[in-house]
Formats: structure tokens, sequence, C-alpha cells
């Protein structure tokens, strides 16, 4: 499995055997920076079909709630969306922030709203307005916050939050990794990383932690070879470890559907392309677009 944007948001817990999940850390946000590398290095299967459907719902105003370093927001401020990005690690935030800095002279870069904000307090850290064309949430991100008392409450707090920003006739794009699959195979579906494009070699193993016969948490063990400045010098070996909790797609359709109160429309897809149950070949993620009603 590749790395992918788990980094983007705080982890609230510890991983199995009690060892923390690590991607808060400085350390963890200097090898995602490092493995995403050029933010312009989006798999073009990807950015067209992001950009091509914001654009046809209509979409101006963009609010990223898992932006980490901001390598999807910087793409859409590019595309001409105005964009607010927010996240839970001040960390992971520097880097869109220095990004910001840095281009601050373009008149899109100026106007880009970054802020701190947690998804269980999100109406009370930023003000929405009227809300948003569009909410993202992507690159596994949601699979990040962990389940501790175990009925799925911070879940819904969350996915609450998240949809309270969405205008009416506006849409949610929210995706996790197809679970249901790791879960009855013990792997990961074969194919390539959707987001992004790397050349750090990697080492990635799985365990899954079962809690009263219920799948509680799937644990990656992270092992990079990062580069050193010097061509001379031998490359560093990175290990740190995140979790995820596995939401199975049944379940997590619910969610949403609660999340809206049922005033939505409901569209999943299986890396991006509309997904059909029982599809002879499993997507390694699945893209929900949810539309509020009006």
């Amino acid at each position: 499995m590749s790395v992918d944007s788990v980094f983007r948001t705080r982890s609230l817990g510890v991983a199995a055997e009690g060892l923390p999940d690590q991607y808060a850390d400085g350390k963890a946000a200097k090898v995602w920076q490092l493995y995403i590398g050029n933010t312009q290095s989006r798999t073009a299967e990807y950015k067209s079909w992001l950009v091509a459907l914001l654009r046809e719902r209509g979409a101006r105003t963009v609010l990223d709630v898992a932006c980490g370093t901001g390598v999807d927001s910087i793409m859409l401020v590019e595309e001409g969306f105005n964009v607010m990005s927010v996240d839970a690690s001040d960390k992971m935030l520097k880097y869109a922030l220095k990004t910001r800095w840095e281009r601050r002279k373009e008149q899109a870069f100026d106007n880009w709203v970054i802020e701190e904000a947690n998804w269980l307090t999100l109406p009370e850290d930023i003000h929405k307005g009227d809300g948003f064309d569009a909410v993202i949430c992507l690159g596994n991100s949601f699979a990040h916050l962990p389940d501790f008392k175990g009925d799925q409450s911070d879940h819904k707090l969350a996915l609450q939050n998240i949809a309270s920003m969405v205008k009416p006739g506006g849409i949610l794009i929210i995706d996790h990794r197809n679970y249901d699959y790791i879960l009855e195979t013990g792997r990961a579906p074969q194919g390539k990383n959707i987001y992004y494009q790397s050349d750090l070699t990697q080492d990635i193993s799985t365990s899954v932690l079962w809690v009263n016969s219920k799948p509680h948490m799937i644990t990656l063990d992270y092992t990079l070879q990062v580069p050193q400045a010097s061509p001379q010098g031998p490359p560093e070996v990175s290990k740190f470890r995140l979790s995820y909790y596995p939401h199975r797609l049944s379940r997590f359709k619910e969610l949403l559907q609660a999340a809206f109160q049922d005033q939505v429309e409901h569209q999943v897809y299986g890396d991006f392309q509309v997904y059909v149950p029982g599809q002879t070949k499993a997507p390694c993620y699945f893209v929900h677009v949810c539309k509020k009603k009006a």
C-alpha cells in the first residue's frame, strides 16, 4: 500500500500495541512533504476528475477540511477556485502557510484562507458564512479519526459538522480506502496510488486490531528510504506508524445519509469511476459525492 494523505488529520489516539500514531510530529510532516514531492505531480486522472466535477457542479468556493500540507488546496487555488483550507495539525499547516507567503504576490494566493480547525469543533473553529459550494475531505483522511467510545459518536459528530459546511445545492466529496477488501483478504487491492506519484522506496506492513469480534483499527508500519541532501550520503531509513478506522462501504454510506439528515443525493465512485457493486476489479479507494438537497 502506498503512503497517502492520512498524514493530514490529527490523530486523537494510539495505534495497536500501544505505540503512538506518529502523524502529527514534525518528522512525519517532513517525510510526507518529501513523499509527495512537487505539488504539480498529481496523477492526471485525479486532477482532471476533481476539477471537472467541481466545475460541472458550478462550485466556486471550496473548503478543504483536511488540507495537510496544502497539496490539494494549492492545486485548486491555481485552478481559480476560492479556497479555505483547514487542518488540526499546525505542523502540517506550516507548509501551506509557507507556500501562501512565497506566492503572496499572486492575487489568488493572497486571498487563500488557511486556518487551524478540528472536525469535532468545526462550526466553532471557522466562519462558514452561507456555506461552501463544495467541501472536500480526500486522501483517506477521515479514516484517521479513531472510535474510542466504540459507538462511532465522534464519526457521526465530525460528519455532521462537515456536512453543515455545505450550502444547499452544494457537494461534499469524501473518500476512504477499500477497507472491505483489506479486511476480507488481509491486503490492499492491487493498483497504483491514485493521488500521488512517488519514487521513494517503501515497505509497509499491515495489522488489524479486533475488539469484540469487530475490526477496530488498521495499523500500517511504514519504512521509507529518504534521500539525503548530499548525493554521496546513504539514504535515511524513516520508520513510523499510522492508524486508521476501517470504514466499511455500507456503513459509511449510512453515516453520510445521517449527516445530511437524508436530504442528500449520494453517488459512490471506485477510483474515479462510477462504482458498481460486485464489479470484477476491486477499487483501491471509494469516493463519495454527496449533494445537499436545496
